[in-house]
């Protein structure tokens, strides 16, 4: 497995200051948060557009992360693939962050629920799946809000029927809050797993350093080596949302040493 962590734990830093983070603490990547406070965000230059190449400001960014030795693990974004509404905004804003990703080299975005009925999801991620499959980009859909479990993920990818281009993500934290464990959860994503988010926290969801907290990760990591997977893990410090907690640097140790204990 290969750790990287979110920027979204490092609320008003800048890439450099990632960069700077990633090296010093032996991570292979970075996952980056989708937001204009990050400096990485559709708006930059050239988004939308079908191009040969990336614009500049994309090619800057993907530039300092590989002059680093680092790669980006996959973007964070926002997209809300079962949201009420017409599918026409949710198509549209995916596309774009399939091509920003594609510009910057990363594999994955990341996508939330924000929805029950996997029908629309469904019929939105089927839309994208012949941009994503041509990009080479992977829609990442996180076990979360309205789907926190493997089982309501898996149920939108059997609909959905695209597993070239439609993976899960698995956000240690919500399928075990919302009571399902580990080996069910990781039962219920199959080969369909393509990344993971690492957490850990107590029962008012505070972020706490790995070990500290009530996550079950000895057990998800035992089941993650005994799978074989090898891709992504990254630490989700929500420092952003959580603002009193320690620094990013102080934990990160934590999950890099998670990451290689479990491999």
């Amino acid at each position: 497995m290969r750790p990287s962590f979110s920027t979204l734990g490092l609320p008003g830093a800048g890439l450099s200051e990632a960069i700077g983070i990633a090296t010093a603490y032996g991570c292979d990547g970075l996952e980056l948060r989708l937001h204009p406070e990050t400096g990485v965000h559709v708006g930059l230059p050239g988004v939308g557009a079908r191009r040969t190449a990336p614009s500049a400001d994309r090619s800057r960014v993907r530039a300092m992360v590989a002059a680093a030795g680092l790669e980006i693990s996959a973007l964070a974004g926002y997209t809300g693939i079962c949201a009420p509404g017409e599918d026409g905004p949710v198509i549209e804003a995916l596309t774009a962050e399939l091509v920003l990703a594609a510009d910057l080299g990363a594999p994955g975005v990341r996508v939330f629920p924000r929805g029950e009925d996997p029908a629309v999801g469904a019929r939105r991620l089927r839309a994208v799946a012949p941009e994503a499959r041509r990009l080479g980009v992977r829609v990442l859909v996180e076990t979360h809000d309205a789907m926190p479990t493997g089982a309501a993920v898996a149920r939108l990818l059997d609909e959905t029927g695209e597993p070239e281009a439609v993976g899960a993500l698995w956000d240690l934290l919500h399928p075990w809050r919302h009571g399902e464990s580990p080996a069910d959860t990781l039962a219920a994503l199959g080969d369909r797993l393509a990344y993971v988010q690492v957490k850990d926290a107590g029962s008012d969801l505070t972020p706490v350093p790995m070990g500290e907290g009530a996550v079950p990760l000895d057990e998800a990591g035992t089941l993650l080596r005994e799978r074989g997977y090898d891709g992504w893990v990254s630490l989700e410090w929500e420092r952003t949302w959580y603002p009193h907690v320690a620094p990013l640097e102080e934990v990160i140790s934590g999950a890099v040493a998670w990451t290689h204990r479990f491999s």
